[in-house]
Parts: structure tokens; sequence; C-alpha cells
């Protein structure tokens, strides 16, 4: 079957339509992006701005009458931590759903943690052991842990390189002391979970989304012209080097970089931040690379939910 997988994210709006049935490596058939940025769209009220709401609004029409246009069977629609944050979210839903016959369902942070958790299992199998899964993304961190396809353990954190960005760091680029700062947040927000995911413990740390892939890029890793299959690794100390060159360069000499999306250039620091103090508070001195994240989750568990059916 054609299934559509439209992704709301705190950076993107993202649709991927795939060709999948249950056993069967989905294969893609068609993705478009649009970059909205929400998670710095919300006001000092906590609101997600109208503009921020408009743009929503007109993208996920453009999403739907694209499911529509490639004849998908079925459009899963959700939105992740911009959206599940902002205080109207209840009233931006519904202005989606009423002008553009789309029902977004939000996931909460552990949910992502958990659908992530399924795609890093099913791309690397149970030959990895237990895994703990990483991933940053606009509005939170997720992280997982566990030996099944159900995590043992699943946590959101609020370390998303669209909220730091826009709450934490000043000046392009950002002041020593407010970079400093933040890596304290960090690694005290980090803190707070460490002991349930070590308790847990893991075989492989495994690292997903858009921020790691951009950094373990900058480190050296295989460009995506390479192929999803290719492997890729980030080391601390990688990570220390990438960190200490970015912090240096305004966002507009970073989008000049081959491996940062100019619009997620500016995003780039606190990501590096967040992937350090994470590492550092779990004591991980490598991670693999995953291309499979929440997306690749939710339409896994659509095709279980279908076969039982």
């Amino acid at each position: 079957m054609r299934l559509g997988v439209l992704d709301v994210g705190s950076n993107t709006v993202h649709l991927l339509v795939v060709d999948a049935h249950h056993g069967a490596h989905p294969w893609p058939a068609h993705s478009q992006k649009a970059e909205l940025r929400l998670a710095e769209r919300i006001g000092r009220d906590g609101n997600l701005t109208k503009a921020g709401a408009d743009s929503l609004v007109a993208a996920v029409a453009q999403a739907h009458a694209a499911a529509e246009r490639l004849e998908a069977d079925d459009l899963l629609a959700f939105a992740t931590s911009a959206v599940r944050d902002a205080r109207n979210s209840s009233r931006v839903l519904k202005r989606v759903r009423e002008e553009t016959g789309v029902d977004l369902q939000v996931l909460s942070g552990e949910a992502e943690a958990i659908l992530t958790f399924l795609a890093v299992r099913r791309w690397f199998g149970w030959s990895a052991g237990r895994l703990l899964v990483m991933d940053i993304g606009g509005g939170s961190l997720e992280l997982a842990a566990g030996i099944d396809e159900e995590p043992d353990v699943a946590l959101s954190v609020p370390l998303g390189v669209g909220r730091l960005t826009r709450e934490r760091l000043s000046g392009d680029p950002p002041s020593a002391a407010s970079v400093e700062a933040l890596r304290e947040y960090a690694e005290a927000e980090v803190a707070r979970t460490a002991e349930r995911l070590l308790k847990s413990g893991w075989d492989r740390p495994v690292a997903t989304s858009k921020t790691f892939r951009t950094l373990a890029r900058l480190a050296g890793a295989a460009p995506s012209g390479a192929g999803p299959r290719a492997p890729r690794r980030l080391t601390r100390t990688g990570l220390h080097q990438v960190l200490s060159f970015i912090r240096r360069i305004p966002s507009a000499g970073l989008a000049e970089i081959d491996g940062v999306s100019p619009g997620r250039a500016h995003q780039i620091l606190a990501g590096a931040v967040v992937a350090d103090a994470t590492m550092r508070m779990l004591g991980i001195d490598e991670v693999q690379v995953c291309p499979w994240a929440l997306r690749e989750g939710v339409i896994l568990r659509r095709l279980e939910v279908l076969e039982s059916r």
C-alpha cells in the first residue's frame, strides 16, 4: 500500500510518501519539505504566533494536496514538540483541521522516543544487542534504551536546538558566556535522566536526527550522497573539534559549509553543545548514526496495526 506520513516538526513540515507492506522495506516514492522553524515562532506569551500558524496551515494544505495527487491510501499526520508545547496548540490544531481537513495527532515526547527506538531497532536488527538511542530535535531531545522493540526507558528532555537557540544563545556568533551557560544547562538537564538510562545499560549507542547527521558530516563522516547504508560515526573527539570550530563562525558562514543546511545553520552550535553534554554525561565516546528515525517508526507501527486486523 502507499502510505503518506506528514511530520510537523519543530523545524520542518515533512511529507514522506512510501510504498510499503508488512515485513518489507518501506520504499520512498515522494518527499517534500517546508522549513517553518516553528520552535522559533513561539511568542513570549508561549503561543505559536499568527504568522507561524498561517504558515503551518499553508504547509499542511500543500502536503495534503500532494498526498492526494500521489494517491496515498492513508495519511498519518502528527505533530511534535513545537505544536505540543504551544499554549494555543488546541486552537492551532482546530484551525488546521477545519481549513485543511487534516487531523494532526500530537505525539508526546515519550511516544517520539518509543517510535524512534523502534525504527533504530529495525535498522540495526537484534544482533545489535541493547540499544541506547539519542535524537536531537528542534524542540526536545529524546532518549531511549532497551533490548526489545519497545524500550525499557523512554524520555524526553527540553533540549531541542530551535528552543535553545531562541532562548539561550545570544549573538551571531553567540557569546562565549551564553555558550558556557548553555553547556551547564544542558548537562544539568541530561543529569536528571542519566541514572535511569545508565541503570538500563546498552551495548550500542546510536544517534539519529538531522542534527546528529550534520555534526557527523562536519566531523568527517560520509556525505549523504554515499547513501543510507554507508557507515557513519561521531566520536566525542571529533565533536569537540567541530564545536571548537563552529562556535566562532557566524551563521552565514556556517551555511556555506558542505553538509550544513542553510536554514539550520544558526542552530548547529546548540546541537553540538547538547550532543557533547549528552555523550559526556552518559560516558559515551562514540555513537553510530542511524538514517531511520521517527517517521520510519510511525510507518512501521502503522504497518503492524494494519497487519493485525
